[in-house]
């Protein structure tokens, strides 16, 4: 379990990546990293609709059985207020590696490289 570092993860909270069922911090803090490299990297606010998921949490959402959700390496990040080709490009400069492309969101995860969805822009 991470323990959570404001000073390193200034421009998110706890409550917005932990799992909305039980709030338990299961995310990485390696995912953790990447993802404010991410936001330091396009100098917005990001909305993020998905942090970690516990394994009760993600199966009620109907969440892949193998989800990197549940292993703390994954983010759904809203497209509000993003272009999907410009954030994906970032996310990828950060480190990410694993990119889902949805009509209003982002999945973006540490995990293997590999891509899946609709990757033409939307917002």
């Amino acid at each position: 379990m991470t323990t959570w570092d404001s000073t390193r993860w200034p421009n998110f909270t706890e409550q917005e990546v932990a799992c909305s069922h039980c709030g338990e911090l299961g995310v990485t803090e390696d995912a953790l990293d990447t993802l404010q490299a991410l936001r330091t990297a396009i100098q917005k606010p990001m909305t993020i609709n998905s942090g970690y998921r516990c394994p009760e949490h993600n199966q009620a959402i109907g969440g892949a059985k193998k989800s990197y959700h549940v292993r703390g390496l994954a983010f759904d990040i809203s497209l509000q207020g993003h272009d999907k080709d410009e954030l994906s490009a970032s996310a990828q400069e950060a480190g990410f590696t694993g990119f889902g492309y949805y009509d209003t969101f982002l999945h973006l995860d540490t995990g293997p490289s590999r891509v899946w969805g609709n990757k033409r822009s939307g917002y």
